[in-house]
């Protein structure tokens, strides 16, 4: 009787352990997700068509330096574009220039989010292209070849398998 009693406690002190561990994931999660900014450089929301055949996006030669190196910036930063292939040892870093590395940011946003006009706005300092700006070692992604800049739906925190795995089998261990 009396192990009954502590296998009750445990049980109870388990699933409260693991409610409060998920509640706070949720709130986690919440406060983040309110965390980012809303900034200026932001393409437009609105008409995503799909633009025929296969289209790069590419910064315009001539335009602002500094709007050139915002958009980048933003591309890089809040636009979620993978930029790995433009830092030092990179195989799109040479030629080393804010007009090839806005160019290849560029495109990779414009690739993730549907191919669409908007998307390859940049304030103003990008266009659409049906020339294919790869070069080299350099590959410019294409329609398709490209996932999404959206976050997971659900990102799971290491010590939050361990507590939903305790919350599902120490249950069954202490009623057995």
């Amino acid at each position: 009787m009396r192990k009954n009693i502590w296998v009750l406690v445990l049980q109870c002190l388990l699933l409260l352990g693991c409610y409060l561990v998920s509640t706070m994931e949720l709130a986690v999660e919440e406060k983040a997700d309110g965390a980012i900014p809303v900034t200026t450089m932001s393409p437009p929301e609105g008409n995503t068509t799909f633009l025929d055949g296969t289209t790069w996006c590419v910064a315009l030669p001539g335009v602002s330096q500094v709007d050139l190196q915002n958009a980048l910036d933003w591309a890089c930063g809040l636009g979620m574009a993978n930029c790995k292939a433009i830092q030092e040892g990179g195989a799109c870093y040479e030629p080393d220039t804010l007009l090839s590395h806005a160019s290849f940011a560029f495109n990779d946003y414009y690739q993730q989010n549907g191919n669409s006009d908007i998307a390859c706005n940049f304030g103003g300092t990008a266009a659409v292209t049906k020339h294919n700006p790869s070069y080299g070692k350099c590959v410019f992604a294409a329609a398709g070849s490209v996932g999404s800049a959206a976050p997971p739906l659900y990102k799971l925190n290491p010590s939050s398998v361990w507590w939903q795995l305790a919350c599902l089998l120490l249950p069954l261990y202490l009623g057995s």
